[in-house]
């Protein structure tokens, strides 16, 4: 589905050339879940916007389906496809939603301004927004401006949003990072049942071991910038996984070798 083969990338500042990313190369596979951890300034969103083709590497290419991010790129996170469907959807640490739209018609957005407005059927799309909404936990609050919204509920709108298109890919940058632990945890639950019916192939950035290896089927921990690939760990059973799995043998064997490779000098 996806290949990034030796992203090198550096940003020109004041002071000459930053150095973040350095040969980095990955693949997730079709229907694949791809968590990357890494320390604080290591590269990881700036990786994560050139696989969604937001930036231009230094050195590398992106590659998806045998043809290059650069050759599809449309404007901003969404790149169609051949036949006019969306292709990736991405979530920023921010929810960003527009303040006088209610919870429903931020999830609607995508469909109104994308590729599929003109074909637009809104009777099926409110259908497929309100299960989205509810299966995230938002049964009841569809008509809610994000001013009534806490924290997690906002994440949540955002989070049905970037689902909405359907897209092959779908890029998360940290999407719960400013919410409390039981939140965020609830969250990821949430989530993994939302793609258990999906193929969606999905990269997330994550500074929580744990919630990588709840959600993930590998774990891809980066060095400190300019980031390389330090380690990749499979992890074992199907997905989704209960809170079960978090007080397994396995899963604390797991942890412990994905903070060893980040504290490796």
């Amino acid at each position: 589905m996806l290949i990034a083969d030796r992203i090198t990338h550096a940003y020109d500042t004041t002071a000459g050339q930053l150095p973040v990313l350095e040969a980095l190369s990955l693949f997730a596979a079709p229907g694949e879940f791809l968590a990357l951890v890494g320390p604080s300034g290591s590269g990881k969103s700036t990786l994560l916007r050139i696989l969604a083709g937001l930036i231009t590497p230094t050195q590398g290419q992106v590659v998806w389906r045998r043809e290059p991010v650069a050759a599809v790129a449309g404007a901003g996170p969404v790149m169609p496809d051949s036949d006019g469907r969306p292709r990736l959807g991405m979530m920023f640490q921010s929810p960003s939603l527009m303040p006088w739209r209610s919870a429903l018609d931020n999830v609607l957005l995508p469909l109104e301004v994308g590729p599929e407005a003109q074909n637009l059927d809104r009777a099926a799309a409110i259908a497929r927004a309100t299960e989205l909404l509810q299966r995230l936990g938002l049964t009841g609050f569809e008509r809610t401006l994000p001013r009534d919204l806490s924290g997690g509920m906002q994440s949540r709108v955002a989070l049905a949003r970037a689902l909405m298109s359907e897209p092959e890919i779908l890029l998360l940058d940290e999407p719960f990072a400013g919410l409390d632990a039981l939140t965020r945890e609830q969250i990821g639950l949430d989530l993994a049942r939302v793609l258990a019916d999906r193929a969606t192939t999905v990269i997330m950035v994550t500074h929580s071991i744990p919630e990588a290896l709840l959600l993930a089927d590998r774990v891809l921990v980066l060095g400190p910038r300019p980031a390389r690939l330090r380690r990749e760990l499979r992890v074992p059973g199907a997905r989704p996984r209960g809170l079960s799995w978090m007080e397994a043998p396995g899963f604390t064997a797991l942890a412990a070798e994905v903070r060893a490779a980040l504290q490796r000098g």
